[in-house]
């Protein structure tokens, strides 16, 4: 407790500094904190992932400063607490009060230095992307140097070395990167569209664990990618290329199965006034990469070089959330797995006003489209006795077990200047051994109706109805959400969904939530009390799980 009064004073001496003298700082807070307590219908609280008993209090706070100095230079530092305890689900090494990351960079029109603690990119970034989403208790940033420079308008080269951060410590792998882009349009002098070229490549340096090993202890990751854009129109394709690696099977790394991987990614798309179409393509095989070997398959997404997204719908509603599919990229002999391949196709259309169906202020329709599935080959187990090596053999372009679909239409209508309303329909089939590690294929059907009452003077008022039929016994659900907000800044809520599914750990249980929010300028506080549900939490397509839990939250956020 004594570190978390520590950071408290730091940040009031930093808002009287900020205040006062430092017109070129910025400070920015951003606090979570949980009460979980026992609940006589889920039962009483306890983190199992700890031995030493219950910790109902906990929090994950975060102060970030940046001061730019001498025009060209800016320093920052981010100071984390997770006092008494971190939150639940969130991995171990984000534990006490210390500084998370910090960097130097210098800024000029040529030249872009880092030094420290810096995230970065590199294309759709299926070879590399640091980020941090507190969310997801994600902060995998690159400790080190970054060097970006750009002789000519039209190219720019990026370089970088870094050990990456995990928790308050660095991995014991090194990363290193190298990245270019042309433009080639600005060098070629088009003048109705655009033509980008991007190169790169990521190496990740660690020692093997092995006497004798079969593979280096450098892999590397090449990417090539090319994006195109001609008025209404746009596409662009990236193929990435691994070395080849040990892989992890059984939960343990092992020396007999050696392999590499790659990666195709393909989109393209059309949009004019009132008209949308996207279309993307993804084949994944072996495209895990961490800096850490034996990081693969860990549940907090730490040590994770690249940034492999589930590309479908991200769906805004809670029984839409249930099963929601988390992207494949793994090797696993036992169940047949190597990756994924699929796509997703959006279509967004907006009918005209005065039209029978359009009706006076016009109707948007939006249809989306996911299908993902295993790759079809021949996969072959470990015997040593037979002298057979583990291996496996996949074609290009085939679909292999289906792991998951996501068909969902919405239709949003304007019926009044103040009322509006939005109708949802989605169908899914999620592979549940696949993509949670056990069960079996559901199909489910939601609906969902929206509207939006306003009631002037910026009050408005906020309702959805929810409904979920599967062809499993275990989830029937039904779900609704209330909201009134009672200007620009004050707005509460209550949500519930129920499940009445039986043979169900959740039969029977309301997961409830009633909360509400205070908005002024950059200042925001939320208070919530309820029920979590057990599932995947997923946050642009990155997902983590979370355990079944009830509590009071506070959450703060603040800058300056």
């Amino acid at each position: 407790m004594k570190k978390l009064l520590i950071f408290m004073i730091s940040i009031q001496i930093g808002l009287i500094l900020n205040a006062q003298v430092l017109e070129n700082l910025t400070i920015g807070l951003e606090s979570n904190t949980v009460w979980y307590n026992d609940d006589g219908e889920t039962g009483p609280f306890f983190d199992t992932s700890n031995n030493d008993g219950d910790k109902h209090l906990r929090s994950n706070n975060y102060l970030k400063i940046d001061y730019n100095f001498l025009q060209n230079f800016t320093a920052s530092v981010q100071i984390e607490s997770y006092e008494p305890f971190a939150l639940l689900n969130y991995s171990k090494s984000y534990e006490g009060t210390n500084l998370g990351t910090y960097s130097l960079n210098y800024r000029d029109s040529k030249l872009n230095i880092t030094a420290g603690h810096f995230y970065s990119q590199f294309g759709s970034g299926l070879i590399l992307r640091n980020w941090e989403d507190r969310q997801l208790g994600i902060n995998n940033a690159l400790q080190g140097g970054k060097i970006v420079y750009e002789p000519a308008d039209f190219i720019s080269l990026t370089a970088l070395y870094g050990k990456q951060r995990v928790g308050f410590k660095t991995s014991e792998g090194e990363v290193f990167g190298f990245n270019s882009e042309l433009d080639a349009a600005a060098l070629l002098d088009f003048r109705d569209s655009s033509l980008d070229i991007g190169l790169s490549y990521v190496g990740r340096k660690e020692d093997t664990p092995f006497v004798n090993p079969t593979f280096d202890e450098l892999t590397n990751l090449f990417s090539g990618r090319v994006d195109f854009y001609q008025n209404n129109f746009y596409s662009n394709a990236e193929y990435i290329l691994k070395g080849e690696d040990a892989i992890k099977q059984g939960g343990q790394l092992s020396n007999r199965f050696i392999t590499g991987g790659n990666a195709i990614l393909f989109n393209t798309g059309y949009s004019k006034s009132g008209l949308g179409i996207d279309a993307t393509f993804r084949r994944l095989e072996n495209m895990s990469f961490f800096s850490e070997r034996n990081a693969a398959g860990n549940v907090f997404n730490e040590s994770s070089i690249n940034y492999i997204p589930g590309l479908t719908k991200q769906h805004d509603y809670l029984l839409t959330n249930i099963f929601v599919y988390q992207a494949q990229s793994i090797v696993n002999l036992d169940t047949s797995q190597s990756g994924e391949i699929g796509g997703q196709l959006d279509l967004f259309y907006k009918i005209k006003k005065e039209t029978l169906i359009g009706g006076k202020y016009g109707t948007k329709i939006a249809l989306n489209a996911s299908y993902w599935s295993g790759l079809k080959g021949d996969y072959i187990q470990d015997n040593p006795d037979a002298g057979t090596l583990p291996s496996y053999d996949v074609d290009l372009f085939a679909f292999g077990n289906k792991y998951f679909s996501d068909f969902s239409i919405e239709i949003r209508k304007k019926w009044t200047p103040n009322w509006r309303s939005i109708f949802y329909f989605v169908n899914q089939s999620y592979n549940k051994k696949i993509v949670e590690g056990s069960g079996q294929m559901i199909t489910s059907n939601i609906g969902v109706i929206e509207s939006t009452h306003k009631l002037g003077n910026r009050k408005s008022v906020r309702f959805e109805i929810q409904k979920l039929n599967s062809d499993s016994k275990k989830h029937d659900w039904t779900g609704g959400t209330i909201e009134y907000n009672l200007n620009s800044k004050f707005s509460i809520y209550v949500n519930d969904i129920y499940n009445n599914g039986s043979d169900s750990d959740t039969e029977k249980t309301h997961f409830f939530n009633i909360g509400g929010s205070y908005t002024k300028g950059a200042t925001r506080l939320g208070l919530n009390y309820g029920r979590q549900r057990a599932g995947l939490l997923c946050v642009g397509g990155v997902c983590r799980f979370v355990a079944e839990a009830t509590g009071l939250t506070a959450n703060l956020s603040m800058s300056f």
